[in-house]
């Protein structure tokens, strides 16, 4: 098959990936446990703890296989399956899970939870989108909110905060986000009641003046002043889920006072979780049913050949993306 692959990590993933065009089959193809699905994979859509996890010290090195094939987000079609509910031909997507990955590749190997039937009338190429940025956004909002709940989302032009506001809304709920300048149209058009650019506004004078008070906050950006800032637009019982944050110790040091002080020595009043999303195929059919009603529609940034995945991993890099970026593994 062909894949995109790397044998080891020379500085950064986009500069160690490679196309192998006789590249070995998953190793359970031939032999599939229970409920695992071989899917030829049509798109895969990337996401940052694709090149994160590969390029961390020792997990690249030890708990990754190789040669790998990055992502996890794909859609295709089942080639053979131990499911009584799949069938071959039949269009799927869905996400493998780390360290396994693999979606850059012609075949991969999936199980029950990260394995959903197509609906009818879905892209395919939108659908590769859901699997890590469409579950994030559902799990960190669906589980906190109700009809009528105001919400806000720091940072709803990315690939998981498009599926943020859209999801926020397909629920009830009234949605402010922030973006910058070129991206509030697209968040309008996903259905944000109010848009905040970050590059003209300070977000956080905006917020205090506007006089809300959000129920549930969610951080895609990972901004530690995010958080105190929000006990001035916030409720008692609201929660800030953090799903953007880059794990670094200055960040750790800034957020110490949340979990180890309480509120009389500067200890926040906020609930604060930091939410890492796994594969639930309720959660999958959901959102696969409000993208077959319209209610959710991914947004694709850019589609990328599987010669141009390290030109989208440079891409998704920049942290200036809109949207999801989509490779197209092989013809439908």
């Amino acid at each position: 098959m062909r894949a995109s692959q790397w044998t080891s990590i020379t500085g950064t993933i986009e500069k160690s990936l490679k196309v192998n065009n006789n590249a070995a089959l998953p190793k359970s193809a031939n032999s599939l446990g229970k409920d695992q699905t071989l899917v030829k994979v049509h798109y895969a859509a990337l996401n940052p703890v694709d090149y994160k996890l590969p390029e961390a010290p020792f997990v690249g090195q030890f708990a990754i296989s190789t040669p790998a094939s990055p992502c996890m987000d794909f859609a295709g079609v089942v080639v053979k399956t131990s499911r009584s509910d799949l069938k071959p031909g039949q269009a799927v997507f869905g996400k493998t899970e780390p360290p396994l990955f693999g979606a850059m590749a012609e075949y991969l190997v999936a199980g029950r939870d990260g394995t959903i039937a197509l609906p009818d009338g879905v892209k395919p190429e939108e659908a590769a989108c859901v699997g890590v940025a469409g579950l994030t956004a559902y799990q960190c909002i669906a589980p906190n909110v109700k009809a009528g709940d105001k919400v806000l989302i720091n940072g709803g032009s990315g690939g998981t905060g498009s599926f943020g506001i859209q999801i926020a809304k397909a629920l009830g709920c009234e949605v402010t986000t922030t973006c910058s300048g070129p991206n509030v149209e697209l968040c309008k058009s996903l259905g944000a009641d109010e848009v905040i650019d970050y590059k003209t506004q300070d977000v956080h004078e905006v917020l205090i003046r506007s006089g809300k008070r959000f129920d549930h906050v969610v951080d895609f950006v990972g901004s530690p002043e995010l958080y105190w800032a929000a006990h001035y637009f916030s409720k008692d019982t609201t929660k800030m889920v953090n799903v953007g944050a880059t794990m670094t110790l200055d960040f750790f040091k800034r957020l110490l006072p949340i979990f180890l002080l309480p509120r009389f020595l500067g200890g926040g009043r906020m609930k604060y979780e930091f939410l890492t999303c796994h594969a639930k195929e309720d959660d999958f059919k959901q959102i696969g049913s409000w993208m077959a009603e319209g209610k959710v529609k991914p947004v694709i940034g850019e589609m990328f050949t599987l010669e141009d995945v390290p030109k989208a991993f440079e891409k998704l890099k920049t942290g200036r993306v809109r949207g999801k970026l989509v490779v197209k593994v092989s013809d439908e």
